[in-house]
């Protein structure tokens, strides 16, 4: 099928799991927008996320997708179940990468850094029900900042990370669950941070998701040469370059 496949985010950080998803389905094409104008969704209500996650579907929508992935912990806890109900199109979201996390956990704890938004949702209370055990949410304020402002891999980064994880990591930790498609891009710095310690993302289970369903829906493009395209809410001169220099990381 044609079509193109729709991703979105509060910001850049979905770019992360848009260049999953073109290694993975190459043939795909893509169409990628960045709800950067009111970006971080994190510090937002649930009533103020589903208001802007609704605008740019609306604008996907427009585009004729066959799929839509919410490339967005925060959104898909906020509004992943609404939009599943009322869109004909296969709808795949996120959550943080708990489970896996669990699975190498030994006796240390996991530390579950996200957005205020994700942690305070009920479909993170479900998650930490089944898989919570030695499980520390860490608030990640300020990393969805920085990487809308360019700053992954740097000392401004750096000290935001240090502010929030040198007091958790004193004790022994097994891994760190990245419960937001921003914090991917600070994986180097974490890795200063907090070295010797295993970082766990959902991306690939998302994709993996995605290819799935669009399998068994029987829309995958099996053929030809895929593309993708950038979008943003914000300033296109801003947001387009660094969600390209994201892309070619």
């Amino acid at each position: 099928m044609e079509r193109p496949i729709g991703i979105f985010d509060s910001g850049v950080g979905g770019i992360s799991v848009l260049r999953e998803a073109v290694r993975v389905l190459p043939e795909e094409k893509f169409l990628f927008v960045g709800d950067n104008k009111n970006a971080p969704y994190g510090s937002k209500t649930r009533e103020e996320i589903i208001t802007c996650v609704d605008s740019v579907v609306e604008q996907l929508l427009e585009q004729n997708i066959k799929a839509l992935v919410i490339a967005c912990n925060t959104a898909t806890a906020a509004a992943a179940k609404e939009l599943r109900a009322r869109l004909p199109i296969p709808v795949i979201g996120m959550e943080p990468a708990l489970k896996p996390a669990h699975l190498i956990r030994k006796e240390g704890q996991i530390i579950v850094l996200a957005t205020p938004a994700t942690l305070r949702m009920e479909k993170f209370a479900d998650l930490m029900e089944k898989y919570g055990e030695g499980a520390v949410p860490v608030p990640g304020c300020g990393i969805v900042e920085c990487v809308e402002s360019g700053h992954i891999d740097d000392a401004e980064i750096e000290g935001v990370l240090h502010g929030l994880l040198d007091a958790p990591l004193r004790n022994k930790t097994d891994a760190i669950v990245l419960g937001c498609t921003h914090y991917v891009f600070v994986k180097n710095a974490l890795a200063r941070v907090a070295p010797h310690v295993p970082l766990v993302d959902g991306n690939m289970g998302t994709v993996q998701q995605l290819n799935r369903v669009l399998k068994e829906r029987g829309i995958r493009r099996a053929e030809g040469k895929g593309s993708y395209a950038l979008d943003t809410t914000g300033d296109r001169k801003v947001y387009i370059p660094l969600m390209e220099r994201l892309m070619n990381l």
